[in-house]
């Protein structure tokens, strides 16, 4: 907890009691109270108990240890595209993707003051990406922090009437701040999609006669044309896949991960004869959920 600035603190400790007396409605989130995680968790799930983590392995570890009973979790941005090292602990975490979430990603520039100038601007580093030509313009130096909201607060703390934060509007409230411009953002379509992540995987046959999504991780044997091979059974069984991104594992550079998104889940004939044709041509494979599709691909 006391890696989160000290405006925060009082909120987070709240936050935490009250899902500590009931694990199984808390939904952890990586960030400050006001982050767009906290916003999407309580968007997605509102009886559940928003609960604030300071990193993206503590919200994950959250789960694990059975102090939530699921994370609301960032996976890419329509701007700023995949967030960074998700890719990475998703695997290895031991969870499963059980749901996902569209958000609208709207910013605000937020101080201790409207009048400026203003030198520089805290945020996290994808909403510094979304705002980038916005900062540029007004020749303020982006800076990195945790998540949007503890920029929020971290400005609130230093009380330095030259820096500025970007974070959700909410944000401003919650740490005293004023807002200077609303909606910073570069693009007006702005959007993050946030997986669900819990202990035990959905039932496949549960989701019987509803569009749904599987994620899984592979990768692929070193040989030639091994990732075009085993794309093949993808496209002869008519399965759709909407996702397709590589990642180095280890240092050696000889062997890439691919995370894919396909429409369909096992248990389909079609998806499991392109599942077993891409088995063939893999040294791994992982399913890493199925679940329903909040939006339509395509």
């Amino acid at each position: 907890m006391h890696s989160f600035p000290e405006p925060a603190l009082a909120m987070v400790e709240t936050m935490r009691k009250a899902a500590d007396a009931d694990p199984e409605r808390a939904v952890s989130f990586q960030g400050c109270p006001g982050a767009n995680s906290h916003r999407a968790a309580t968007e997605a799930a509102s009886d559940y108990l928003p609960l604030p983590c300071f990193s993206f392995a503590d919200a994950i570890d959250a789960v694990k240890e059975g102090v939530a009973a699921c994370a609301m979790i960032p996976i890419d941005n329509s701007q700023a595209g995949r967030v960074a090292d998700i890719h990475f602990l998703l695997p290895e975490s031991g969870l499963y993707i059980v749901g996902e979430h569209f958000m609208d990603i709207h910013h605000a520039l937020m101080a201790t003051n409207t009048k400026g100038p203003f030198t520089a601007a805290y945020s996290h580093p994808h909403a510094l990406s979304q705002s980038r030509h916005y900062l540029r313009e007004r020749g303020m130096t982006p800076l990195s922090f945790a998540d949007t909201a503890g920029a929020a607060a971290h400005v609130a703390d230093m009380g330095d009437p030259s820096f500025a934060a970007i974070a959700p509007a909410l944000a401003a409230d919650l740490y005293g701040l004023k807002i200077v411009e609303n909606n910073v953002e570069d693009a007006a379509d702005n959007t993050t999609r946030f997986v669900v992540l819990a202990r035990e995987p959905l039932d496949p046959a549960s989701l019987n006669g509803q569009i749904a999504m599987t994620t899984f991780v592979f990768e692929v044997k070193n040989i030639p044309a091994a990732l075009y091979k085993a794309m093949g059974g993808f496209a002869t069984n008519g399965v759709n896949m909407t996702k397709l991104e590589s990642y180095q594992k280890g240092a050696s550079f000889s062997a890439t991960t691919f995370y894919a998104d396909i429409v369909g889940t096992p248990g389909d004939p079609a998806v499991d004869r392109a599942l077993d044709e891409l088995a063939f041509h893999c040294k791994e494979l992982r399913i890493l959920g199925s679940y329903l599709q909040a939006r339509p691909r395509g």
